[in-house]
């Protein structure tokens, strides 16, 4: 297999990797959990940490390796069958991946997180904080979503999107995805049985090719290609590149870091965003919405503006001062994400002002401005 000059230099100028394992890589036929697969898979990550690369785990498979100890025949569909299955799989998912990696003389480190640990600022900075901390100590973080307490995650969410966040989190210049399939094919596998090379490159995930893929999903995993598309996204537009590869077929790992063309590549949409940035644009979810005239609109997309009070047309839902909300135009588009300087209902009753009626109305000015350009994040 030739070498690729691009992804020889991805590969090789990416300090900090993210790796996402799905729960179908991990998986036996009969369901349980492929332990033989854990120590190859962990062993060609050891290989990668010894060129002096950090390297974060994303590792689905705990409801999976829950089914097999359980013996289960199917996997769940209600809530607390999925989450006694994950109970009971997380510690014998980190299990096997600490005997894999001791044999290297490396530790495995549990890392569990929500929803809400990226929403919040500081619980998102004290995340950051652990695994840099990790990274120090030579341990490899192996991180998947508390799925005995995320209501929502487990029914709706899935470790592709917990990935991406993960990846701008730390600000790591590559997310590799292993799946079952070899990257975004040109039909889908099911339609005929002859083997299908994947498109090589996509230079940009917008919505048509997103729609193009459909949802489809694996018997064992919660996510598609649909959901890993959406997660190179986020990842690409805050600057960083994306692999989704086999995790099934022999060294892709060694592969990806040798630069050989696996997989599809997803590269890197303009430089990299500032972490504040990453965190209000593509971490956090809005708890509101302000609704801005045209004006208002084009001062913020220039990137040289903040939101004044006179160009919020309407406010949506309820959220406190320094909070994010969302941007939008009088169609409905989201545009921007900001951290506002006003309650909901502060802002309520000062839109469409000027800045100097602002006093008059609350009884203090505290700020000038809504949202600040400082604290403002654009999407693209």
């Amino acid at each position: 297999m030739d070498r690729d000059l691009v992804r020889e230099d991805i590969a090789h100028s990416s300090s900090t990797w993210v790796i996402k394992i799905g729960t179908s890589v991990l998986a036996a036929p009969d369901g349980t959990l492929d332990e033989g697969r854990i120590a190859r898979l962990s062993d060609q990550i050891s290989d990668v940490l010894e060129t002096g690369r950090r390297v974060a785990l994303v590792s689905s498979g705990a409801v999976g390796a829950g089914i097999g100890r359980l013996g289960l025949s199917k996997r769940p569909t209600d809530l607390r069958r999925l989450q006694a299955a994950a109970a009971a799989g997380q510690a014998f998912l980190i299990r096997a991946y600490d005997d894999a990696f001791l044999r290297r003389g490396r530790h495995a480190a549990q890392i569990l997180l929500t929803r809400a640990d990226f929403d919040d600022r500081t619980r998102y900075l004290n995340v950051r904080n652990t695994l840099l901390t990790l990274f120090e100590y030579g341990a490899v973080p192996i991180i998947n979503e508390n799925d005995t307490v995320s209501v929502d995650e487990i029914r709706f969410g899935d470790n592709d999107f917990l990935a991406a966040q993960v990846t701008n989190l730390l600000g790591a210049p590559l997310l590799l995805i292993l799946s079952v399939v070899d990257g975004l094919l040109p039909g889908d596998p099911a339609d005929n049985g002859a083997p299908q090379e994947p498109i090589r490159v996509i230079n940009d995930v917008d919505d048509a090719i997103v729609r193009f893929v459909g949802s489809g999903r694996s018997a064992l995993g919660s996510g598609g290609m649909k959901s890993k598309l959406e997660a190179a996204r986020l990842v690409s537009r805050a600057g960083g590149s994306v692999i989704i590869s086999s995790g099934r077929k022999e060294d892709t790992i060694r592969h990806v870091l040798e630069g050989k063309p696996v997989g599809t590549l997803i590269p890197a949409q303009g430089a990299t965003q500032q972490a504040r940035r990453r965190w209000i644009g593509l971490t956090a979810r809005p708890r509101g919405f302000l609704v801005v005239d045209d004006g208002a609109r084009i001062a913020l997309e220039s990137g040289r503006g903040s939101l004044l009070a006179i160009g919020v047309v309407e406010v949506e839902g309820e959220f406190a001062k320094g909070e994010v909300v969302g941007i939008r135009d009088r169609s409905g588009a989201e545009f921007a994400r900001g951290l506002s300087n006003y309650s909901w209902d502060e802002a309520r009753r000062i839109r469409g002002l000027r800045t100097d009626q602002i006093a008059a109305t609350l009884g203090t000015a505290p700020y000038d401005e809504v949202i600040h350009r400082d604290n403002l994040a654009v999407l693209g």
